[in-house]
C-alpha cells in the first residue's frame, strides 16, 4: 500500500537537487535537502509518541522547518492541525483539546504560556530559526524514513473554521481531498517545474499551505519563501518569480507603491487572488499598471478550491470564474436549483470536498448530504456562461421588512461612488423592519465622500427597501488574517445604532 499524498507531493521530488525554497537571506534549499529534513522530523515525531492517525497541532512561525513538519506528518500518516500563531492560550486550548492532539508544537518563547493549553498533548517547541525541542530532537535522526502506508480516504489534516457563529468546527480533509485539488489547480493554472512562486502568505491557512505549497510540489517547482508580506521585499523578489498567490490586500499595497510597474512584473506569468473578494477597481488598476489581469478563484476551508477564472480566456472582474474540472456546482433555493442569474446558496460536490466536521455528526449531516453535495453557506449567482459571482455569506443576508437584501449588491454600487475606497453593508436591529442595512464607507486617501450624492445614487439604483438606513464613514474595516471583512464584529459594534437614533 502506498501513501498517495506523500508519494506525489514529496516522494516524487525527493531525489531532485533542484531548488525548492529560496529564502529571504539568500539561502536555497533543494527538494532533496527538504526531504531529508522531513525524514528527520518524522523520526522525531514518532519518538515523541505519535502514531498513524494521531493529530499534531502546529502553532509556529512560518519557516522551512514548519513546512518540513507538514511533510513529516504526511509521510508518517499523521494528521496535521495548523493553528494561527496569533491565537491566545485560551483560544489555542480549545483546538488542541477538541482535536485530541497527541502532540502540540509551539514557539519556544511561548512554552510556559502554552503549557496549560497543551492539556494531555505532549508539548514540543519549534522556533522560526529552526531552534526548539523538536528541532533538537530531529537534529541527529536518520535522513531516511520508511513511509507509513495510507489510502486516499485516510485523513491528512484538520482545518478549523473561524467560528464566527458558535464554536469552531474542525474540517476533516483526506489525502485524496488535498491531492486531487493540487493536481487540478496545477493543470488549470499551467504550473511546471520551471515556475517560481512568490510566497508571502501564512501557512496556517489552506491558501498558503494546501494551495500554494501543494501546487508547487505537484509541478516540481520552487518558491521564494518570505516570512510575511512586505511590499518592498515583494518588489525586490518579483523579477525572479513567475507566479504569485495573494489576498486582495497584497495587490492594493503593491499598487500603492510607485515602483510597481510593468518592468517589475515583466517576468511574471500569473497573479492569483483569493480568500476575500477583490474589488473590480483593483482589477482595472492592476491591469492598467502591469498589463496583467489578476486571476480570481473561490474556495473555502472545507473544500479548498471550487472555481477559478480561466488561465486562457475571459477573466471576468467581480466573478470567481467557472467550476474547476471534477467539481460540480449548483445554486439552490429551498432545495431547488434557481434560474441562471438568480441568487441562491452555493453547493458543491467533488473529490475536493471534505469528509465532515470532527466530532460534529449533526453539523456534518446538516451541511454535507449523503449524496456528497456540500452547502457552502455562500450566496451566489451563476450566469448563462457558467461564471460564478459571490454575493455574500448567507449569515450576512439582511432581511428587512420581510425582503431579502444582499449586501454585495449595495456594496458594488457604493464602491463605484467618487471618494469611496471600499464599503461594507451589515444588518442592524430595527424596531419596525426587524433589521435594516447600514453602510460603512472607507474613503479614498485624502478624499471625503459626499454622502448626499451617494444617497442620491442609491435612490436611483436600488429599490427603496435596499437603501441603507445610515451611511457611516470609517477609517478602515476590521479584517481577519486572510483579509476578509469581519462583519460579525461590525454587527456587534453597531448593534444599538438604530435603536439610539
Amino acid at each position: 500500500m502506498t501513501n498517495p499524498l506523500y508519494d506525489r507531493l514529496f516522494g516524487a521530488n525527493a531525489h531532485r537537487e533542484t531548488p525548492f525554497l529560496h529564502l529571504a537571506d539568500g539561502t536555497t534549499i533543494t527538494h532533496a535537502t527538504f526531504d531529508r529534513t522531513s525524514a528527520r522530523y518524522a523520526h522525531a515525531l514518532a519518538a515523541a509518541g505519535a502514531r498513524a492517525g494521531d493529530r499534531v497541532a502546529l502553532q509556529v512561525a512560518k519557516s522551512p522547518e514548519a513546512l518540513a513538519i507538514v511533510a513529516a506528518c504526511a509521510r508518517a500518516g499523521l494528521i496535521v492541525l495548523p493553528l494561527n500563531p496569533a491565537y491566545t492560550a485560551a483560544e489555542t486550548e480549545y483546538f488542541v483539546s477538541d482535536s485530541g492532539a497527541r502532540l502540540f508544537v509551539t514557539d519556544p518563547a511561548r512554552r510556559e504560556e502554552m503549557t496549560a493549553a497543551a492539556g494531555a498533548a505532549t508539548l514540543l517547541t519549534l522556533g522560526a530559526q529552526g531552534d526548539g525541542t523538536l528541532a533538537e530532537a530531529a537534529a541527529d535522526r536518520p535522513e531516511t524514513f520508511e513511509t507509513v502506508p495510507r489510502g486516499a480516504d485516510d485523513l491528512a489534516a484538520f482545518l478549523y473554521t473561524s467560528g464566527t457563529t458558535g464554536r469552531s468546527k474542525g474540517a476533516m480533509l483526506s489525502q485524496g481531498n488535498l491531492l486531487s485539488n493540487a493536481e487540478t489547480l496545477a493543470e488549470h493554472w499551467r504550473f511546471t517545474e520551471d515556475d517560481v512562486l512568490l510566497h508571502a502568505l501564512p501557512i496556517f491557512h489552506t491558501h498558503g499551505l494546501f494551495v500554494a505549497m501543494n501546487v508547487t510540489l505537484v509541478a516540481g517547482g520552487a518558491m521564494i519563501f518570505l516570512p510575511k508580506f512586505d511590499a518592498g521585499a515583494m518588489l525586490d523578489h518579483m523579477p525572479h518569480a513567475t507566479a504569485m498567490m495573494g489576498v486582495p490586500t497584497f495587490y492594493t499595497r503593491l499598487l500603492d507603491d510607485a515602483c510597481f510597474d510593468r518592468n517589475v512584473a515583466g517576468h511574471m506569468r500569473l497573479f492569483v487572488s483569493g480568500s476575500a473578494p477583490l474589488l473590480a477597481e483593483t482589477h482595472r488598476r492592476f491591469e492598467a499598471r502591469t498589463g496583467h489581469r489578476i486571476l480570481e478563484r473561490y474556495g473555502m476551508t472545507e473544500t479548498n478550491m471550487n472555481t477559478s477564472n480561466p488561465y486562457d480566456g475571459d477573466r471576468r472582474a467581480g466573478t470567481v470564474g467557472l467550476p474547476l474540472s471534477g467539481v460540480e456546482l449548483r445554486i439552490m433555493e429551498r432545495d431547488a436549483p434557481v434560474a441562471p442569474g438568480e441568487t441562491g446558496t452555493i453547493e458543491v460536490r467533488g473529490p475536493n470536498v471534505f469528509q465532515g466536521y470532527w466530532n460534529m455528526p449533526e453539523k456534518t449531516a446538516e451541511e454535507l448530504g449523503p449524496d456528497g453535495w456540500f452547502k457552502t453557506g455562500d450566496l451566489g449567482t451563476q450566469d448563462a456562461d457558467g461564471y460564478v459571482t459571490i454575493v455574500g455569506r448567507a449569515k450576512d443576508l439582511v432581511i428587512s421588512g420581510g425582503y431579502n437584501v444582499y449586501p454585495k449588491e449595495i456594496e458594488d454600487l457604493l464602491d463605484a461612488q467618487p471618494g469611496v475606497l471600499e464599503s461594507a453593508v451589515i444588518g442592524v436591529p430595527h424596531a419596525d423592519f426587524g433589521e435594516a442595512p447600514v453602510a460603512l464607507l472607507v474613503p479614498q486617501p485624502n478624499e471625503t465622500p459626499d454622502l448626499d450624492a451617494i444617497g442620491d445614487a442609491l435612490g436611483a439604483g436600488l429599490a427603496r427597501y435596499k437603501h441603507p438606513a445610515r451611511l457611516l464613514v470609517v477609517d478602515e474595516l476590521p479584517r481577519n488574517t486572510m483579509g476578509k471583512v469581519r462583519k460579525a464584529a461590525l454587527r456587534a459594534t453597531y448593534a444599538q445604532l438604530l435603536r439610539q437614533s
